[in-house]
């Protein structure tokens, strides 16, 4: 069944045990895996988690139909994760369609599955299976789920903090689920104490810099001079490691559009002008568009998104993830300029 985004919610947060599969397919990775989370909670509390992959799944393509009907080790619930799905996971994924019996629900995130493909008909046509498209919520789609993600917490956003958490998140769902816990934390809000989320409780919270202040870093992480790394992370002082993979990322991003119009037959300097790029970053966007591939961009997009999150956990190292990965995105950089 092709599943629409009320429907996915209320699948994922009230599990029916004769759906075998959950398949998120579609670019927005992150929003795959907040709905995977919050079925595994579902699910009771700390259930056993089979993960495969795609390998396991081409050598052994039963594999999965016999994981999905296994007891759990403990006596508990018990899940089974795929990541990285591609439509040779068909076999594995007809198999377990057809088995007699299932009873573990199999979860499936493949952000470069395409909706024509076979693997997301064959989930839509099937009577125990689930397919949603995740994509990366804009404007006043992004808004909007600011508002949903809010209200869960017990937070009423007022004025234009819906906006502002869209675009200051990146329509990435972890990372505005993270930020508003931090809001909600600080207001003392829960569903059952509701509270109001203006601007000024998000300026309190947020800690966002602009670009002007973190600009010489990220420069020197993307022009690959590795030894200035430490100093100028330092010289931005504490507590700007969220803020700066978020930047970061933005950049990159940028970056991944304009490359996208050279390697169409552009030049770097047209595409400079094309986009309009400040003139004070013309010179140092024109190096970097030399000397980074769309490859190199988008993987480094997927690393600082990921590190983004970890800072965001409680208990992690904090500051030194930050600097760790822009030292390892700096020598990417740095091998390219050879």
């Amino acid at each position: 069944m092709k599943a629409s985004a009320g429907q996915i919610r209320a699948a994922v947060d009230k599990p029916d045990p004769a759906t075998r599969l959950y398949l998120f397919h579609g670019p927005d990775e992150a929003g795959a895996a907040e709905l995977a989370e919050r079925l595994a909670r579902a699910l009771g509390p700390e259930p056993e988690r089979v993960d495969l992959d795609m390998k396991a799944l081409r050598e052994q393509p039963g594999r999965l139909a016999d994981e999905a009907a296994s007891l759990s080790l403990f006596g508990g619930a018990r899940y089974v994760r795929l990541t990285g799905v591609e439509e040779a996971a068909l076999e594995a994924m007809t198999l377990l369609l057809g088995a007699e019996r299932a009873g573990n629900p199999v979860i499936a995130i493949g952000p470069g599955l395409k909706a024509s493909g076979k693997l997301v008909k064959a989930a839509i046509t099937a009577p125990g299976a689930l397919a949603f498209a995740c994509y990366v919520p804009e404007g006043i789609d992004a808004a909007r789920l600011a508002t949903t993600v809010a209200r869960e917490h017990g937070l009423r956003l007022t004025g234009d903090v819906p906006q502002r958490l869209a675009a200051a998140t990146g329509g990435d769902r972890a990372i505005l689920a993270r930020e508003i816990e931090k809001l909600a934390l600080y207001l003392d809000a829960a569903p059952d104490r509701p509270r109001d989320a203006d601007g000024e409780a998000l300026d309190a919270v947020g800690a966002d810099l602009g670009d002007s202040e973190l600009f010489e870093a990220i420069d020197a992480v993307l022009d690959g001079r590795v030894a200035e790394i430490g100093s100028a992370l330092a010289g931005l002082g504490d507590g700007v490691g969220v803020p700066l993979m978020r930047q970061l990322s933005r950049r990159l991003m940028t970056l991944a559009e304009l490359r996208g119009d050279m390697d169409k037959g552009a030049s770097v300097d047209e595409v400079l002008e094309k986009h309009r790029v400040f003139f004070r970053e013309k010179a140092a966007t024109g190096r970097a568009l030399r000397r980074w591939n769309a490859a190199q961009i988008a993987r480094a997009i997927e690393r600082v998104r990921l590190t983004e999150r970890a800072l965001m956990h409680s208990g992690s190292a904090g500051e030194v993830l930050a600097e760790a990965e822009c030292t390892a995105i700096a020598r990417v950089a740095a091998r390219a300029r050879g």
